[in-house]
């Protein structure tokens, strides 16, 4: 296992040859990964591991194996040096959810104590196939908000003509018509929003540099509904070109860095953050019998609120779920449709006192 420090060599391998980088193989794998010390102690994790568990590498390196994953019953029963199979069953990730997988850990041949634990069958977990997994349930919430959308704007306009009419030939009656007028725009915005939920048009998909958009999108927050909150920028310069619909991730961008600014209210010394990174190996299967694609390209949108409350975590993609008092519950879910819309994924983390919206995205064809 090459190594360096600990760690796994990070390198482009046998650029001649075009030979991969082991660490490149390894994040490649389709099969979730950890390596175990002989402590006991999480050495490496790959990104199907990140996935599936909700941990990036850099949280879960140097932790307890327990402090991560909590094995199957039938674990503490396993004799050490002879390895332990466990198939169809239910282990619980402890910053995620209980996923079924095949459990099998091995030990590392001529390296005492060391083992190497994979999760299969992770196509099963809700963060491996999320895009295709909700597919269904934002299919019947798309056309419950067309049947709104078509039912309810064209009386409104007809109520707040009416409106207008007594706020001009009424006398004292202008308080009470402003109020209609008032809540009457505010159900209209309401519609406009879940109108552009139900837009199913394909995007316009091109080779895009990254940085005028990110750029843009920090300007336009920094602004207004994010003054006073300093944004970061942690950029890979050497980003290539994603193929993206650049509309699409601009509006994808300041939905996000909303989301954030809005859950810094009342955040001493509140920051976010907007980083880029690519991600060697990454590939994701993005439904059921459908083959991997490689999603290299990382977008961060990170803050220092509180993050969303415990029990709509797990379901903030979906119509109509915010942790917001005013919330109407369809930004994330456009968010995850445009996204999903570019070939890629979204998924919400909770890393200490940090939340994170990592987008993965393709990189465009040369």
């Amino acid at each position: 296992m090459a190594q360096s420090g600990g760690r796994l060599k990070r390198g482009r391998g046998n650029a001649a040859a075009g030979a991969p980088a082991f660490a490149e193989l390894f994040a490649g794998l389709p099969v979730a990964v950890l390596v175990i010390d002989p402590d006991g102690r999480i050495a490496h994790a790959n990104a199907a591991c990140e996935l599936l568990l909700n941990h990036s590498e850099r949280t879960m390196v140097g932790q307890p194996y327990d402090a991560v994953l909590l094995p199957p019953e039938a674990y503490s029963e396993r004799r050490d040096g002879h390895g332990f199979s466990a198939f169809d069953v239910e282990i619980e990730a402890v910053r995620g959810s209980r996923v079924r997988v095949d459990f099998v850990e091995t030990a590392v041949p001529d390296r005492p104590g060391w083992r190497i634990v994979t999760l299969h069958h992770a196509p099963a977990s809700r963060r491996m196939t999320q895009g295709a997994e909700r597919t269904a349930g934002a299919r019947a919430a798309v056309g419950a908000a067309a049947m709104l959308a078509h039912e309810i704007k064209n009386p409104l306009s007809g109520i707040r003509g009416a409106a207008q009419l007594l706020r001009r030939d009424g006398e004292g009656r202008e308080e009470l018509t402003g109020l209609i007028t008032t809540e009457v725009d505010r159900i209209t915005a309401l519609i406009d929003r879940m109108q552009d939920f139900t837009d199913t048009r394909p995007l316009k998909l091109e080779a895009t540099n990254l940085y005028p958009l990110l750029d843009h999108a920090r300007r336009v927050a920094l602004a207004g509904f994010a003054r006073g909150i300093p944004i970061e920028e942690r950029f890979d310069p050497s980003l290539p070109p994603v193929l993206v619909d650049s509309d699409a991730f601009l509006q994808v961008l300041l939905n996000l860095l909303k989301n954030a600014a809005e859950a810094l209210d009342g955040v001493t010394a509140p920051r976010i953050t907007l980083s880029t990174a690519y991600r060697h190996g990454m590939s994701v299967r993005a439904g059921p019998g459908l083959p991997r694609q490689p999603l290299p390209i990382e977008v961060l949108v990170s803050d220092n609120g509180p993050g969303a409350p415990t029990d709509i975590a797990e379901h903030l993609f979906e119509p109509f779920v915010s942790g917001k008092p005013e919330g109407k519950g369809l930004g994330l879910p456009l968010v995850e449709k445009l996204v999903r819309g570019m070939g890629g994924i979204v998924h919400y983390l909770r890393e200490e006192d940090t939340t994170l919206f990592r987008i993965l995205l393709a990189r465009a064809r040369a």
